[in-house]
């Protein structure tokens, strides 16, 4: 009798790692980040196939280029989103913090060392402010960002009468245009460096669980002593400085700071900004992040637009496809949710 009680609990426990295996590769499986790995591989290889140019180190590097500048404005809104917030002004921050960048640069004549550095100091700034009014007034940061969208673009253009700085410093473009390996650009190494400065600051700092927790249940959070205002507020702050790095490799790139780089009021960087983390699987309802996630999203689409824009599709199009992109990819979230929750995996 001893020894039937003793076979079983060993089966138990041999089974018991398997069943963990199984349960760790359907969770693998269903990931945004596995499917937005395979979606990149096909779209690479397909308009690789389809456009012969499509892999040249020029393209490679132009492509690599924007995936930087679109990953860093997705890590912008995730960072707020991880509190169930939004911020539409990322655009109009990014815009104001590269127009300060040039005044300081340009106009003042301020070393490049002190001009970033105040550049991403004002982006936060604005950050300060959004958060300031979302948590004192208790309006959801849709409806703040949605004015101070317009009002940070608003007395952006009439303090610059809407001028752009197109006599910065020659090493401004000279960074855009540098590159490693002959098609690397230095604008994705840096957006891959704050990917990987953002992960270790969600997963070993006190600031970076505390979002996380204020995220999943405030109440909670509230309870267990953390301020959930000043979370809040920590995070519009660095949402700010990220729209402000990404305003400052714009500039990079263009070699100019000019009021229109972001659109009107900044609304084309919207579209990507909601993107690459919603496809990278960051919840819109807070509490979970996903960096890497956010940098395959930004990859994704910044291969399918690269890639159609080549093959001659119209951008009305483009914006249409990344649309549904969008809309699938919050359908397709509730989905996975759905299928890990009812196999116990969550």
């Amino acid at each position: 009798m001893t020894q039937a009680v003793t076979h079983d609990s060993d089966n138990r426990e041999d089974a018991a790692p398997a069943t963990r295996q199984g349960g760790n590769l359907t969770r693998l499986l269903l990931s945004n980040e596995f499917g937005l790995a395979v979606l990149i591989v096909i779209a690479f290889t397909g308009f690789a196939a389809a456009l012969p140019g499509f892999t040249s180190p020029f393209s490679l590097f132009t492509i690599g280029r924007q995936i930087g500048i679109d990953t860093m404005i997705g890590l912008a809104m995730m960072a707020v989103i991880v509190t169930g917030g939004l911020d539409l002004s990322v655009g109009a921050i990014g815009v104001c913090a590269a127009m300060v960048f040039g005044w300081l640069a340009q106009s003042m004549g301020v070393p490049l060392a002190l001009a970033v550095p105040g550049g991403i100091l004002f982006g936060a700034l604005l950050g300060f402010i959004n958060g300031y009014a979302v948590v004192r007034s208790g309006v959801h940061s849709f409806i703040i960002t949605l004015a101070s969208m317009s009002i940070f673009f608003g007395v952006m253009v009439f303090l610059s009468k809407a001028q752009a700085f197109n006599e910065l410093p020659a090493a401004v473009m000279a960074f855009g245009k540098l590159r490693f390996f002959g098609s690397v650009s230095v604008l994705l190494i840096l957006a891959l460096v704050t990917c990987v400065c953002l992960s270790l600051f969600y997963r070993f700092t006190t600031l970076g669980r505390q979002m996380l927790a204020a995220g999943a249940n405030p109440r909670a959070a509230e309870l267990s002593g953390i301020r959930t205002g000043r979370v809040i507020t920590a995070c519009h702050v660095l949402t700010g400085a990220l729209a402000a790095i990404a305003g400052l490799m714009l500039t990079a790139r263009t070699g100019a700071a000019v009021p229109s780089m972001a659109g009107q009021l900044g609304q084309d960087w919207l579209l990507p900004a909601f993107l690459a983390p919603v496809l990278g699987g960051t919840l819109l309802s807070g509490g979970r992040v996903s960096v890497i996630g956010t940098l395959l999203g930004a990859t994704f689409v910044t291969v399918m637009t690269s890639g159609l824009l080549l093959m001659r599709v119209g951008e009305f199009w483009i914006l249409a496809c990344l649309g549904t992109l969008l809309l699938l990819a919050v359908l397709a979230d509730r989905l996975r949710q759905g299928m890990l929750r009812a196999r116990g995996l969550i």
